[in-house]
């Protein structure tokens, strides 16, 4: 069943001619959760964390693929933005309109101010296609790399693709 979360995010990508898939499943707020639903797609499933400096006035939204673990001190190096924290609940629900375990780049939807800036894994921009939550975690959304990069364009938040592999195991 589709909630307004993933109406918002489907109206918007039907709106902009950005071409999709979706199907639905038990919620999923956990990439193990989540992983038992996936369907055989070909797609690469991604995992997404929402992230504030030490200042906390500035939020980044981060996404790599689902069987990569990505260290916290690790990336603050690569990121090079400083110290880095999870941002809160509050946080994530006043600059990308979502709630713990339903955080993807269509949250970017929400974001009507471009404040957060998405950094991304190279092997995102290398797969055929993508699979993010709906800003539900009942939902799946495939989507190509074609219609990812016009969703990219569009949406107006600055991006970086960096290669995570880099970062040591710990």
């Amino acid at each position: 069943m589709e909630s307004e979360r993933e109406e918002i995010v489907r109206r918007y990508l039907d709106d902009n001619g950005i071409e999709y898939s979706c199907y639905h499943h038990p919620a999923g707020a956990t990439i193990a959760e989540a992983s038992l639903y996936w369907k055989k797609d070909g797609s690469l499933h991604c995992k997404n964390l929402f992230f504030r400096n030490h200042k906390g006035n500035r939020h980044y939204l981060v996404c790599f693929p689902s069987d990569m673990d990505l260290p916290i001190h690790n990336l603050e190096h690569l990121l090079k933005q400083g110290k880095l924290s999870f941002a809160s609940a509050e946080r994530m629900m006043r600059y990308l309109g979502l709630e713990p375990g339903s955080v993807s780049p269509f949250g970017l939807i929400n974001d009507t101010d471009n404040h957060v800036h998405l950094f991304m894994d190279i092997r995102l921009k290398e797969a055929t296609s993508l699979s993010f939550h709906p800003n539900d975690c009942r939902g799946t959304i495939v989507i190509s790399q074609e219609h990812f990069q016009h969703y990219l364009q569009i949406i107006g938040n600055t991006h970086s693709y960096l290669d995570f592999s880099t970062l040591p195991d710990k």
